[in-house]
Order: C-alpha cells, then structure tokens, then sequence
C-alpha cells in the first residue's frame, strides 16, 4: 500500500512517498508551484532560421521554440490558421522543460492536459497508451470507445489508471479535458501577450492524483493550508479517497521528525551510499550524464572472488534503481560495475538491472554494457534532480561527512 506524507522541510513543501513500509520518493517545491507545463500566450521575440527556432517571450521569460518539432502554431488571432512564424506573433506555448543553467525553457506547441484517466491534446491527434499497461484487448476496447466519443480534433494518451477504472469514467475525463482544452483555447484570443492559461497543479497534489488505483492507504499532512488545498482537490476530483486524508497535530512531534525525513534528504544529496553487504556505491551527476561507480569496499566474503563479485553486484543494481527513483536521477546514466569475466554472469547482472528498474512509474531503459564494461541507463525527465529542488548544484552535492 501507498502513504503520501506532505510537509514542510527547509522552507519548501516536502513529500515523502512511502510504498509497502519503504520510503521511496522525495520531493521538494517552493510555495510557488514550478513552470512546467504551464501554458502562455507568448510572442515571439526572433525567428533564427539558422537553427530552425524561434524564441518566445512569455511573460515569465524567454523560451526556446523548436520549428522542426512544432510546424503548426495556436495563433491567438482568429484571422491566422497558419504560415510561417514571424516576429511578434503571438501563439499558445506550453514549457515542456524547464530551463537549465544556461539553457532557456523548451516551449511546445502541442498544449496538454492531464486528468488521473487520461491526458488530453491539442496539436497531436491520435490515441496512445500507458507503457504500463500491457492487456492487448483493454487497448482495443479503449481505442474503439474513444473513437466514438465526441473527441474530434485532439488526442487522447490513456493512463494506467484507467485500467482499472471503466470505460464510462474513463470518456466522462476525457470529454471534460477537451471542454476545458478548448475554452482555454478559445479564451487565447482575448488574453493579451504574457497571459498565463494554465498552472499546473502542485506536485504533492499531483501525487495523490497519479497514485495507482486501489493503492493509496492514506495522506498525512501536518499543516493546516496544505490540508485545506488537498481536501479541495480531492472533494472536486477523487471523493473517493477524501477519507484518506488525515490532519497530523502534535508539536512536539512534527511530521518530519517523525519519518526521518531530513536524515533522508542529506543520505539522498550525499555522493555514496551504503550496501549491505558493506560495498558501496559513488553517485556522481554531471552535466552531461550521472555516473555511477561500484565498489567492493568493507565487504569480506568468504566464497572466491567471482561469488563476492557477482553478490555486491546484483546488491547494488536494486539499489541503484531505488536511488535513481529517489533522487529524480534522468538522462543518460553510466554504472561501472565491478569487473566480471564470464558472460553469462554479465547477462545476469543485466537482467537483474532491468528487474530492478521495472518498477520504477518513471520509464527506465538499460541499454546495454559497452565493450569498457560500463552499463549505459537512460531515464525519462520528469521533474528536477533533488539535488537541484534543493537548492544545490551537482558539483556541490554532500560527501561522506554528511553520511
């Protein structure tokens, strides 16, 4: 079963996801929710055929604008339906990543947005599923239903929730999603340049919202204005899980004390991390990619060599899955595991890789292992590392003294 703990952690909104006892995300967000998935009315400050993009000003700042992946544009000018993007033209962006470091956010003209069955297009058509869900004739039946619903001119992306939910619920979220899509669309053109048509939900809302159906056991908070805004939300959304939510009042022991979470925190911005068996694991993120490196370290087996290889390694796979999930670790990920000669040992260590990772809601792919003997991983961006929603820089993660 699954437990949402929401509080706060260092001044910023912190929340713990705990799944069958086991603390296994944390996440941190400033009172003021982030700009992903936000959606504008930008103008477009310069076209650069040189590199085939545009940069648009939202209001909020300045965004990169790909003309090879958006070659249709949502102008807010009713008269305008389509031709080339020219300065000053202002269309409907959504950020579909955030800016880093240097970077400028990436802008999209596909608009979506998501419900807890569904998510809802517009710029795409089509209808497209959950990886997670597998069951050929629940894809089939779903394809055929929505076909038939009064969805015209937008997509739909099946989530895995909606496995579990019905057909009925399933078309009542989706033709809700396009009503709200196209009033946001059709209120474009009176809005004027900067004008922000979507925030997005909070991300501890968005959690309880994403949670799998039938797992969520309970939602703790200890702070009165984060318990009004959940019980909002789940009175308007999911008032079926409303009496999961509880109100947590003691002073004298509050939330985060309770669950550890600040020791949690400093373990997950640290750059080793513990096995068992007294291996240990280096977490290096960079720029470019994160690595990962596996030693031997304290452990002292009594079997030969290639046992105690094969252990710490097959050890350190499930636990590098389950930091990559609590770090929000993405991207292009090298594991240097330690050395092994047989081939048939390194195929296990793959599968036991691709084992661990399976459980991950975040899609993770292993590779392969290059002819160097490294494991090349690749994880879908979602949010920020943690080490960057707290407020730190990769070369300015923790070292062993925090540990």
């Amino acid at each position: 079963m699954e437990k949402r703990i929401i509080t706060w952690l260092r001044g910023r909104i912190c929340t713990a996801f705990i799944q069958d006892g086991s603390l296994v995300e944390l996440t941190l967000e400033d009172e003021d929710c982030s700009v992903l998935n936000r959606i504008y009315v930008g103008r477009v400050q310069k076209v650069v055929p040189g590199i085939n993009a545009a940069f648009i000003d939202t209001g909020d700042g300045v965004g990169y604008y790909s003309l090879t992946e958006n070659r249709s544009h949502l102008f807010t000018d009713r008269n305008r339906k389509e031709g080339p993007l020219r300065q000053g033209d202002e269309i409907l962006v959504q950020i579909s990543r955030e800016g880093v470091k240097t970077k400028a956010p990436v802008l999209t003209a596909n608009l979506s947005l998501p419900g807890r069955l569904c998510v809802v297009t517009a710029g795409r058509t089509g209808i497209g599923f959950s990886n997670k869900i597998s069951d050929s004739l629940f894809k089939k039946e779903a394809k055929a239903c929505l076909e038939e619903a009064p969805l015209s001119g937008v997509g739909v992306i099946v989530r895995t929730n909606a496995y579990q939910a019905g057909m009925d619920a399933l078309i009542k979220e989706c033709i809700l999603l396009k009503e709200r899509l196209e009033a946001l669309i059709k209120d474009a053109a009176c809005r004027v340049s900067g004008s922000c048509l979507y925030q997005p939900l909070p991300s501890y809302i968005t959690g309880v919202r994403d949670a799998y159906e039938g797992r969520l056991s309970s939602i703790v908070t200890d702070d009165r204005g984060l318990y009004d805004q959940l019980k909002a939300y789940l009175k308007e959304e999911q008032p079926e899980d409303l009496e999961k939510l509880e109100f947590y009042d003691d002073s004298l022991l509050p939330l985060y004390k309770l669950y550890g979470l600040e020791t949690v925190l400093d373990r997950a911005l640290g750059k080793r991390v513990w096995l068992k068996s007294g291996g240990y694991l280096v977490i290096e993120p960079t720029e470019a990619m994160t690595v990962i490196d596996v030693n031997t370290g304290k452990y002292e087996g009594r079997k030969k060599m290639a046992d105690t290889i094969r252990k710490i390694n097959n050890e350190a796979a499930f636990t590098i899955a389950a930091q990559l999930r609590l770090r929000n670790l993405s991207g292009i990920i090298m594991v240097d595991f330690i050395d092994m000669e047989q081939e048939e040992d390194k195929k296990a260590l793959l599968d036991c890789l691709k084992q661990a990772v399976s459980t991950d809601p975040v899609r993770t792919v292993v590779v392969d292992m290059t002819p160097l003997g490294l494991v090349e991983l690749t994880r879908k961006k979602v949010r920020k590392p943690l080490y960057e929603q707290a407020g730190q820089t990769y070369d300015g993660m923790r070292g062993d003294k925090n540990l």
